[in-house]
C-alpha cells in the first residue's frame, strides 16, 4: 500500500483558499444586490410588493455618502443629465398632444379679392394675431410657450425660426426663409416686416400642426339681404360708359374696387363708384379744354 505523505503547511494553504472562496462569494452576492434596480419583497401574507427603481440622483446621493471615486460620480452625473433631458422631452410631447387636442380649427377670416392684368387674386387667410389669440391660452395651460428668432442679413433671405418650449426645458424649432416682400408701395422696412410676419405665421402653423378652415359665414354674419345685392345690368352699363369717358383701365378699376367684373359691384357702393368716375371724367374734360385753349 502506498504511503500518503502530508507535506507541512498544507492545512494553512487549504484554509487560506477557503477564506478566499468565501470572500469572493460575498462579493458576488453584494454585486447582485446592487445590480437589481427593482427588489421584490414578500410580506407576511406572501403578497409581492415592488419597490421603485432608483433615480440617477438617488444613486448619486448614495455614491456620495459612500465616498465613491470621482470617475463613478462623473458617470452618475452624466446619467442624471440624460435622465432629466429624457423626462423633459416626454413632458413636452405630452403637453403638445394635450394642446393639439384642445386647439380648434382657426377660421380664415381675412380676405383678399382683386383683379389685375395678371388675372384675379382671390383667397382667404388667417392672420398671426388671430392664430395667437386662439392658441396662446391653450399653450400656456399646458406649460408651453412660443418665441421667434429672426435673421435679416443684407442681400440675404430673411430667416425666421419658431421655437416652442416647455417649462421643463425641452424645446423644438421650425425654420423657414423667404425674400423681402417688395410688392405694392412698401418701403424697405415694411418689406422686411411683411416677410417676417408671413414667416412667423407659417412657422407657427407648422410647429403646432394647425389646421385652418374657411370662414363660410363669418364674412356675411352682419350683412343684410339688401347689402348683399349687386347692381343691375342697367347700372353696370352706366358705369362702363363712365369708365370709357374717364379713360380708366378696366383692370385698374376692378383692382381698385376689389371685384372681378363690373356687375360684381355691390348695390350699396353704386353711388360711390359713379361719383368717383364722374370726378375722373370731369378732370379729363378739363384737361382737354386747357389743351384747346393753349
Amino acid at each position: 500500500m502506498a504511503t500518503i505523505i502530508d507535506q507541512p503547511g498544507t492545512e494553512q494553504a487549504i484554509g487560506g483558499l477557503s477564506l478566499g472562496i468565501v470572500a469572493e462569494a460575498k462579493k458576488a452576492m453584494e454585486a447582485k444586490k446592487m445590480a437589481n434596480a427593482l427588489e421584490i419583497q414578500v410580506s407576511a401574507d406572501r403578497t409581492p410588493v415592488a419597490t421603485a427603481a432608483l433615480t440617477p440622483m438617488e444613486m448619486l446621493d448614495r455614491a456620495l455618502s459612500q465616498n465613491a471615486p470621482v470617475e463613478t460620480l462623473s458617470k452618475l452625473m452624466d446619467l442624471q443629465e440624460r435622465w432629466e433631458r429624457n423626462q423633459a422631452r416626454k413632458a413636452f410631447e405630452d403637453a403638445m398632444a394635450n394642446a393639439k387636442a384642445d386647439i380648434p380649427e382657426i377660421k380664415k377670416a381675412r380676405k383678399v379679392d382683386f383683379t389685375s392684368s395678371k388675372g384675379r387674386t382671390n383667397y382667404q387667410y388667417e392672420d398671426l394675431a388671430t392664430i395667437m389669440s386662439v392658441v396662446a391660452p391653450i399653450l400656456s395651460k399646458y406649460g408651453l410657450s412660443v418665441r421667434y428668432r429672426t435673421t435679416a442679413e443684407p442681400n440675404q433671405p430673411i430667416v425666421v425660426t419658431c421655437i416652442v418650449s416647455h417649462r421643463m426645458g425641452h424645446s423644438e424649432e421650425n425654420t423657414l426663409m423667404a425674400a423681402r416682400d417688395d410688392s405694392g408701395n412698401k418701403n424697405s422696412i415694411q418689406a422686411i416686416g411683411s416677410t417676417v410676419t408671413y414667416l412667423q405665421r407659417y412657422t407657427l402653423k407648422a410647429a403646432l400642426g394647425l389646421a385652418a378652415a374657411a370662414d363660410d359665414d363669418g364674412g356675411k354674419a352682419d350683412e343684410t339681404e339688401d347689402q348683399a345685392k349687386k347692381i343691375t345690368e342697367a347700372q353696370a352699363s352706366v358705369i362702363r360708359e363712365l369708365i370709357e369717358k374717364g379713360e380708366v383701365d378696366p383692370d385698374v378699376f376692378c383692382k381698385r374696387w376689389q371685384i372681378e367684373a363690373v356687375t360684381d359691384i355691390p348695390l350699396k357702393q353704386f353711388n360711390e363708384v359713379v361719383g368717383s368716375l364722374r370726378q375722373r371724367v370731369a378732370y379729363i374734360e378739363n384737361q382737354r379744354k386747357q389743351g384747346s385753349a393753349a
